[in-house]
């Protein structure tokens, strides 16, 4: 005996380690797409790529309050030069003028091949007399002072028609130089991150070394009014994990020591409590160590479910513990009992096996990590526990606990008429409520709370930074097949435009042209004598000093010769980090996104796409595909639900080998499924994919109460044993899942509080539908 008890200590040790080897090196993270499917639409891929390294994505909005307007911009001034230098960044600008020189003598330099008024036409004599006619007209608006700036090498306007081209984009109200919001109150920066949004650990230094920058020049100028204001998508993802973090860790905290005080008020054992919570333990390490092997990282939403583990990995320990008796060995309780835990484990994995293969990796990893838990804490108490338990323990049950238990169960018959009652109830309640069964708005699981998502809007307006809108996608072979297509697409957007349909759209080919439309451009500017003459025409009679013009003549004979612009040509520049986020590369197919403005008529722009007849270019509402995502995401979790029932329902009917006992077992869970589904609808809950997860995991935990309330497993043992262990576990259910429903994140919330529900009617239902109990006399007990 000894001896198995050492190899069996030997072998748990040995597993223990590995997983915690695992454990430690496993990577912990939020990325949305593990809630992505594994086969996703190319739109659905649009969406992910724009959440996760999109420009969006990498963004972060800066906010200085408090002090003197004077005192907010030389503090934005001060902190955009330690931005600047930050290697970790790759843009930052407070609007400040004089920081705009590499985009302007990127324009500037540049103009020719990345103008589209560049054509024949646009050198002939009597459009070069009109363009001169026109910047006589300009020297005398508020654009003189560029004009005239600029005017000796650009008569023909290419550089302020560039300017105008980007005028669209909102801009932030300027203050002493700097940008500010409407009102004043803050002065307002942005900045961009090198590394991707999803890389938490790397935004999170980042955020850090910011933070520290704006400390040190606080510390220096003595300006202690003054704070500072971070948002964006990064500042979420760093808070979601860290609330993610924060309640697994509290909530675990507290449902271990409140199930500990239970567990040690029953069996009054110090040595047994411990052995109790060994399962929990093994089942959460090996969890975590299957999932991380299995999908390479760990997702906060599966290291927060971990909870759930403690209120239900500990019944297999109970079961044992309230089963022994001083009368008989812990092999033979074991021998006893083990049929019914080992079909109660079955039933749990048939359930989570749908979540497991539904080809979701969130999903799936929710369902490895339950089926890996759970298989580990019913193989610790199988075959560790019973080796370890004290010499003759046996579970004391109180006299008046015995009692009060046994005239519970000796009752519950009469309570059928009851159940069927909150089951027609329930059923009522769902029907009304049917046109709100489901909430699919991906932005209500968010567990940021409202004042952070206020704070971010504000800001966000105030600088006109972009948002999630609609997009064109143009995909193409390569660069420069996608350029072209979306060059094509602008030639269509450019009418709409001025029709009113759309305020605007932006396009990588703004910043880069395709090597076509750059060679078309080049070939159109004159030769240096042709040239000359028309210029010399267009001059007769105009008050331009002779000469004045000779740059511009030196300028179109150096851009004729110029090779092709690259993208690296805009490196240094705002225009780089455009690039960055519109023209993205996957493979051998290169993307070219078009975010579109204000768009009034979504009908005639689809019609307009329609007739180019583009099969590779596609329009993208990214609201409404995140919202359609979700939704199928839902749909496929309740197919997998319904699969994972009918998986439970099958395994029960072989196992039991009884329609009649199958269907005594199903009834109780059937109805704790409807009345916990009415009550979170009658509490103005809408269910999400996470309720669905929850309300399988009701079933996978009520149906070892329904076993073990069955007639011929209620049978093999004592029942006021049986009854007790019930009860026990299912309140260290509840107490596991219940703290999980104090959760600040809505997923966790959602699972916590949907299982508790559950489980407690599980049992209730249980006992007043399967009828194993009775009778029950005094002789029993």
């Amino acid at each position: 005996m000894k001896r198995r008890a050492g190899y069996a200590l030997a072998v748990w040790l040995l597993f223990c380690a590995a997983c915690f080897v695992v454990v430690r090196h496993t990577v912990f993270n939020g990325d949305i797409s593990a809630f992505l499917p594994g086969k996703p639409s190319e739109a659905q891929k649009i969406l992910v790529d724009q959440l996760q390294d999109g420009p969006i994505s990498r963004m972060l909005l800066l906010a200085i309050e408090g002090g003197g307007e004077a005192d907010r911009a030389a503090a934005s001034r001060a902190l955009l030069e330690r931005l600047v230098a930050d290697p970790a960044l790759a843009y930052s600008h407070n609007g400040d003028e004089t920081r705009m020189g590499p985009e302007r003598d990127f324009l500037l330099n540049h103009r020719y091949v990345l103008s589209d008024a560049v054509t024949p036409a646009r050198f002939t004599q009597a459009a070069l007399r009109e363009a001169m006619d026109n910047n006589l007209d300009m020297l005398n608006s508020p654009l003189g002072m560029l004009v005239k700036r600029v005017l000796p090498e650009d008569p023909t306007g290419e550089f302020v028609h560039l300017i105008e081209q980007f005028e669209g984009q909102s801009r932030p109200a300027q203050r002493d130089g700097v940008w500010f919001s409407r009102d004043g109150a803050r002065a307002l920066l942005v900045t961009q991150t090198k590394a991707p949004g999803f890389d938490i650990d790397a935004q999170e230094i980042i955020l850090r070394d910011i933070r520290a920058h704006f400390a040190s020049i606080k510390e220096k100028t003595g300006a202690a009014q003054l704070s500072l204001l971070v948002t964006g998508p990064g500042i979420f993802a760093i808070k979601t994990r860290d609330a993610i973090r924060g309640d697994a860790e509290r909530l675990s905290i507290i449902a271990v020591v409140m199930i500990a005080a239970l567990l040690l008020w029953f069996f009054r054992s110090p040595r047994v409590l411990i052995l109790s919570l060994i399962p929990v333990a093994t089942g959460v390490l090996a969890g975590i160590a299957a999932v991380s092997l299995t999908f390479g990282s760990v997702h906060g939403i599966t290291l927060g479910f971990g909870v759930t583990l403690i209120g239900e990995a500990v019944d297999y320990a109970v079961y044992l513990f309230t089963q022994q008796t001083k009368e008989r060995q812990s092999d033979e309780t074991l021998r006893r009992i083990w049929p019914t835990l080992r079909l109660g484990l079955f039933t749990s994995v048939a359930g989570f096996s749908a979540m497991l293969f539904s080809g979701f990796p969130g999903l799936g990893q929710l369902g490895l990590f339950s089926i890996a838990g759970l298989v580990a804490a019913v193989v610790t108490t199988r075959w560790l526990l019973p080796h370890f338990l004290p010499p003759g323990f046996s579970a004391d049950i109180a006299a008046g606990l015995k009692q009060t238990l046994l005239a519970w169960a000796a009752h519950s018959p009469k309570f059928r008429h009851l159940v069927a009652g909150l089951v027609a109830i329930a059923l009522v309640t769902i029907f009304l409520h049917r046109h709100a069964l489901w909430n699919d708005d991906l932005s209500s699981l968010s567990p940021m709370p409202l004042a952070d998502k206020k704070l971010d809007e504000s800001i966000r307006n105030d600088l006109g930074a972009p948002d999630v809108g609609i997009l064109l996608v143009a995909r193409g072979d390569g660069q420069e097949n996608a350029l072209q297509l979306a060059e094509r697409l602008a030639s269509t957007l450019n009418p709409l435009v001025e029709q009113g349909v759309l305020s605007g759209f932006d396009s990588p080919a703004m910043y880069l042209p395709s090597k076509a439309a750059q060679d078309a451009r080049r070939t159109a500017l004159p030769e240096a004598h042709a040239l000359r003459a028309n210029l010399d025409a267009a001059l007769q009679g105009m008050p331009f000093q002779s000469g004045l013009f000779a740059p511009f003549l030196s300028k179109i004979d150096a851009a004729r010769g110029a090779g092709i612009l690259e993208r690296s040509g805009a490196a240094g520049t705002a225009f780089a980090i455009k690039l960055d986020g519109l023209l993205t590369s996957r493979g051998d197919e290169t993307r070219a996104l078009m975010p579109l403005r204000g768009l009034k008529d979504e009908p005639k722009l689809r019609a307009a796409i329609a007739a180019l007849n583009e099969p590779h270019v596609t329009l993208i509402d990214l609201k409404r595909e995140s919202d359609q995502l979700y939704g199928g995401y839902r749909q496929q979790a309740v197919r997998n639900t319904l699969l994972g029932t009918l998986a439970i329902s099958a395994l029960l009917l072989i196992a039991l080998r009884s329609p009649a006992r199958a269907y005594r077992v199903i009834a109780p869970l059937a109805a704790a499924v409807i009345v916990t589904t009415a009550i979170l609808l009658a509490t103005g809950h809408g269910l999400s994919i996470f309720h669905l997860v929850a309300l399988l995991l009701v079933i996978g935990v009520g149906s070892n109460y329904a076993l073990f309330f069955d007639r011929e497993n209620f049978a093999r043992g004592t029942p006021e044993r049986t009854l007790a262990s019930l009860v026990l576990c299912n309140i260290s259910t509840i107490i596991g899942f219940g703290a999980l429903g104090f959760s600040s994140t809505p997923v966790l919330a959602a699972i916590g509080s949907t299982v508790a529900y559950g489980a407690l009617l599980s049992l209730i239902f249980a006992a007043a539908l399967t009828p194993g109990p009775t009778p029950i006399t005094s002789a029993q007990t």
